[in-house]
């Protein structure tokens, strides 16, 4: 079991307090990866941006999903894999491209199987993706722009996803009924 503190509210570093505070108004509770983040307020706050900017890419709900999910199965992200069944289901993603993600099984939606495949190429190969590959991205209709938007959801779910696995945080209770773990995939 790891040592990270689950911080509350009251126990948070001063300069997180905030940060959780805003989290609680506008989540109704405070996610157990922010109460692990809050130990390093530049963390939280790095996290909370490039999540709020990486919301407001040119990607719709469908594609942040397919972007986040596909990371986070890759990274074996047990915390956030489930986290974000849940927001897709708030986001209102059908259950068919949840569950194809999380089982690592093609998607039935051409253009959001080439993100995937761009997405895993870029975690994979650390950026270095083939020409060909780009390529294919840029004629499913997605454009340099994206290119970049992929990588911007790539760093924010680097700092989730391995926070989460060093400090191994416990599912928050509404992520509970979306448990998952890497043997869940195919």
């Amino acid at each position: 079991m790891s040592e990270f503190t689950l911080y509350t509210l009251e126990t948070a570093p001063k300069d997180s307090k905030p940060l959780l505070e805003d989290a609680k108004k506008s989540m109704g509770s405070i996610p157990n990866l922010f109460a692990v983040m809050a130990d390093a307020p530049s963390v939280l706050e790095a996290y909370l941006t490039l999540n709020r900017l990486f919301t407001q890419s040119s990607f719709n709900a469908n594609e942040q999903t397919v972007l986040w999910q596909t990371i986070n199965a890759e990274h074996e992200c047990t915390y956030c894999v489930a986290a974000h069944t849940a927001i897709a289901k708030q986001m209102k993603v059908s259950d068919e491209i949840t569950q194809a993600l999380r089982d690592g099984k093609p998607l039935a939606d051409k253009k959001l199987q080439v993100l995937r495949d761009f997405a895993l190429e870029v975690v994979r190969e650390r950026g270095f993706v083939k020409p060909a590959s780009l390529q294919a991205f840029l004629d499913a209709g997605y454009s340099h722009q994206q290119v970049q938007e992929v990588v911007l959801c790539l760093s924010q779910k680097v700092l989730s996803n391995y926070i989460n696995h060093m400090a191994e945080t416990p599912l928050d209770e509404g992520f509970a009924a979306f448990e998952w773990s890497p043997g869940d995939k195919q």
